[in-house]
């Protein structure tokens, strides 16, 4: 099932995508506020799926107006380098541990929204990454429960503020500037995706492919970011996990390319879809 957040005539909701419709389930589903706990109880959501198999259209997916797939998930963590090849271009080497780096969650966009390039920095760069929603909270988990937490995936693009990453050798600041996490357009729940390592993500600067990889060749697997993340950090249902963004990122390609107004970066992901965003600068 896809699942969305959404607005319509201003009013926040959450639905199921059918097609090119969109069934609502804010209203029959009053007990879930929001996508988050819809996600955070399995008998509703197992009764969401099986209505939205039959019940009626409530409107055309063009007409509602998108969020990020959770508006205001608790924590973002996401992950440097978690692509050997990815490691290689950036002169690093893979450690011992996963990179690990925080975004607000004030920074998200949905998909079609525009990427603002930053007043202070023409180094904008572009990161395609397959986005976990969790579903389960929990801490301390072993690795192999990881997955039972895993609610869906979703795409997601890091855009990255290069200049100011290497401000300082802590490089949070560059990843977390205001409209630059583009996170959509949908959750594709993870009953639908039998095994998440064949899923290739890609990156498609207007209509080029700039990078390409397959979740396959992460150097930490999802299971391994849950559990690493669990023994410092409880996860909740709606959190966000990034899993790292595969070789070809734009500043480390001769000359660099960065995004610029005009421009439209696409994250398309098998099994899951494409996430479209224009850049405009920054007012």
């Amino acid at each position: 099932m896809k699942l969305i957040s959404y607005r319509k005539d201003g009013k926040p909701s959450f639905g199921a995508v059918v097609a090119d419709q969109v069934v609502d389930l804010g209203k029959p589903f009053p007990a879930a506020s929001n996508l988050a706990a819809l996600l955070a109880d399995p008998s509703l959501l197992e009764q969401a799926k099986v209505y939205a198999a039959s019940a009626s259209a409530d409107y055309a997916f063009g007409d509602v107006q998108l969020e990020p797939v959770i508006p205001s998930p608790g924590k973002i963590i996401c992950v440097g380098i978690n692509y050997v090849a990815h490691a290689a271009e950036a002169g690093r080497k893979v450690g011992e541990h996963p990179v690990i780096f925080q975004r607000f969650a004030e920074t998200l966009l949905a998909h079609n929204a525009p990427l603002l390039r930053p007043v202070v920095s023409k180094e904008f760069d572009f990161e395609a990454e397959l986005a976990v929603v969790i579903g389960k909270g929990g801490a301390h988990i072993a690795p192999e429960d990881a997955m039972a937490h895993v609610a869906g995936y979703t795409c997601f693009n890091d855009a990255s503020v290069r200049d100011w990453q290497f401000h300082t050798h802590q490089y949070g600041m560059g990843k977390t500037f205001r409209s630059t996490g583009a996170l959509g357009p949908w959750l594709v729940t993870a009953d639908e995706i039998a095994d998440y390592r064949e899923l290739r993500v890609t990156g498609v600067l207007n209509g080029e492919q700039m990078q390409e990889g397959t979740l396959s060749e992460l150097a930490f697997d999802i299971p391994t970011l849950i559990s690493y993340v669990s023994k410092a950090l409880t996860w909740h249902p709606g959190d966000i996990l990034a899993t790292g963004t595969p070789s070809g990122i734009g500043f480390k390609r001769n000359p660099p390319i960065f995004l610029k107004p005009g421009d439209t970066f696409e994250v398309v992901i098998s099994q899951i879809g494409t996430l479209s965003n224009p850049v405009i600068d920054e007012a």
